[in-house]
């Protein structure tokens, strides 16, 4: 074990008595601190190899109680480190957090600035989309909280529910209360990491977050012609909507935030070459003759390094990522006119296209863990949510097989 204590005294912290405090020496991996004990002792009366008053400090009776007194707080700090040993929790201790643990003292940092710490350390390697849900986060919880701080242990299992309630009584949904809980677990996830906060203390132990079905997203095959074959004018703002919507579809359901970044220098040898934002996983998608006659209407008299799509205006990525989340919500806002045109009942949205692809892929019999490659997940349990429930009419055709025997 690279942790050892010892009783000694701070001979660099004399009293007007000449006297010196007694205290633990932590070492923790080759650094050292001390925890006082609060008693101090001349030097001549002191026992440095045996670490413990001499007999000559009193009497009998005055000498063993001391030294009782002092190896008692040894041994109920050595039982503490040798816990934290024992549940593999010493050796990521920092010497500091290591002398909080011995002290009980614990410093409760406040929820909102660790957040914030996080949501710039997210800006600064530009993952735009994080930071929004983490501050979203914060900002829910600042009204909730009355505009108090809110500390590290103030967030537990009571105040959840109480978190809850308002929730609900302001008429939000289930699923929305699941998205602000998710991200506060992660948040305290990232504290019990960082040693801010005990694994004890977890929140989330007893508390569960529930979801509810969502409405069926995926779109028939016969829904998605009338979508490709509507007529529209290249000068009708619905023309670009209905592109992005069949972009996407042909492109293995891709986000639009990925459509809207690609460029030209993607297209290679006839082929759409590019990383996902989310996870960083490479896509290399062959370009159909109907992906090509789309995007024939955006790639003339355009350089390498432009965009294919009118969609980011400007040159920075934070502010790119403004224009993509203004854009989108003109894509969704577009999508219900093409669905009113359509004669589609369902409810249409950017997500729609990337459903109806994994939905249509295992229609065709593509196995699982293509379809989850496609979709650029990197566990079959993500794609599995996507395709959660059959439609109703390939059910009834299955079960039609099995009972005309």
């Amino acid at each position: 074990m690279s942790t050892n204590l010892k009783l000694s005294l701070d001979t660099r912290r004399s009293k007007k008595d000449n006297s010196f405090p007694v205290i633990l020496r932590l070492s923790h991996f080759r650094k050292t601190t001390s925890i006082s004990l609060g008693h101090s002792v001349e030097l001549k009366f002191w026992d440095e190899h045996s670490e413990k008053v001499k007999k000559s400090f009193g009497s009998t009776i005055t000498v063993r109680k001391f030294n009782n007194k002092l190896l008692k707080a040894k041994l109920k700090a050595v039982d503490i480190i040798d816990k934290l040993d024992e549940n593999e929790e010493l050796n990521y201790l920092s010497i500091s957090q290591l002398k909080n643990k011995i002290t009980k003292k614990v410093t409760f940092i406040s929820f909102f600035d660790f957040s914030n710490s996080i949501i710039e350390d997210l800006k600064k390697v530009e993952r735009y989309g994080n930071a929004n849900s983490y501050y979203a986060v914060v900002k829910i919880l600042e009204k909730f909280n009355k505009g108090n701080d809110l500390k590290f242990n103030e967030v537990n299992y009571e105040f959840l529910k109480k978190f809850e309630k308002f929730h609900y009584s302001r008429g939000n949904s289930t699923n929305g209360l699941a998205v602000y809980m998710k991200t506060i677990r992660a948040i305290y996830n990232k504290a019990i990491k960082a040693g801010i906060i005990s694994k004890e203390a977890y929140p989330f132990t007893n508390y569960r977050i529930k979801t509810t079905p969502t409405e069926k997203r995926a779109l028939d095959i016969a829904s998605i012609k009338s979508i490709m074959m509507l007529d529209l004018k290249e000068t009708d703002s619905l023309f670009h909507f209905r592109n992005y919507f069949l972009t996407s579809y042909m492109l293995y359901g891709v986000s639009f935030i990925d459509m809207a970044f690609l460029k030209l220098e993607n297209i290679i040898d006839k082929r759409i070459k590019f990383l996902r934002r989310k996870t960083s996983k490479p896509y290399d998608i062959k370009i159909t003759s109907q992906l090509n006659e789309i995007l024939a209407c955006y790639t003339k008299n355009k350089d390498k390094t432009d965009f294919i799509f009118p969609i980011i205006k400007r040159d920075t990525y934070e502010l790119q990522y403004k224009d993509v989340l203004w854009a989108r919500k003109s894509y969704n806002s577009g999508l219900k006119e093409i669905a009113k045109k359509c004669k589609i009942d369902q409810r249409l949205t950017s997500y729609v296209s990337r459903h109806s692809f994994a939905t249509q892929a295992m229609l065709q019999d593509v196995p699982l863990q293509a379809i989850s490659a496609m979709l650029g997940h990197n566990r079959l349990t993500t794609t599995q949510i996507y395709l959660k429930s059959l439609p109703s009419e390939v059910l009834d055709n299955y079960n039609k097989k099995l009972v005309e025997i």
